[in-house]
């Protein structure tokens, strides 16, 4: 069922998004912003015209893929008052390259200009629904879910251009006030690293 990917010769599982219903209330969370070493909730970073949170971490292969093209797209689109953040809810303990003092210095070096938030309890990518490493979710001026799924068509070695173009085209339409397509792609990536039970 699932594609595998060899990378450093280990196989990666290719997990799909759970696509959250559209239409539902964002949930409200306060978590470490790493970039700042402040607490930071949702309704502190939200957007007045849009938001835009996404589930990375730092290790994933599918994540360094679309990094570069990530921090462009927030820079061309934070202006246009779409807010944007993302958090890491990846058991750190069992993946110490996910640990929040690494987040901070990917942060720096991908030059993101939006918060990395922390997901110790890993309780905010559960009220998500979030399933893999990178999930995107593009919320309304009323927080409400519009575009879920992938940032485009794009994965490592399908050679296929990182371009953004799910995620700009649903940006786009919201920023016009059109209608978002409801025919939406799941993202695929590594499965989030779930603390043992």
């Amino acid at each position: 069922m699932y594609k595998t990917y060899f990378q450093n010769t280990k196989v990666m599982a290719n997990t799909p998004s759970n696509m959250l219903p559209l239409g539902t209330l964002a949930p409200n969370f306060k978590l470490l912003d790493t970039t700042s070493d402040e607490q930071k909730s949702l309704q502190d970073l939200k957007g007045t015209k849009g938001t835009v949170i996404m589930f990375i971490c730092n290790h994933c292969p599918f994540v360094k893929h679309l990094n570069a093209e990530i921090a462009k797209t927030a820079m061309e689109y934070q202006p246009k008052d779409i807010s944007f953040m993302a958090i890491s809810s990846n058991d750190a303990e069992n993946y110490p390259q996910d640990a929040p003092h690494l987040m901070k210095l990917i942060s720096m070096e991908q030059k993101y200009t939006f918060p990395y938030l922390y997901d110790e309890s890993q309780e905010v990518a559960k009220a998500y629904d979030a399933a893999c490493t990178p999930d995107f979710y593009l919320f309304d001026v009323d927080l409400k879910l519009v575009y879920r799924g992938q940032f485009d068509n794009s994965r490592p070695g399908n050679g296929i251009p990182v371009t953004g173009e799910d995620l700009k085209t649903a940006m786009d339409a919201l920023l016009a006030g059109k209608e978002i397509n409801e025919k939406q792609k799941p993202s695929m990536g590594c499965n989030i690293k779930w603390k043992k039970q």
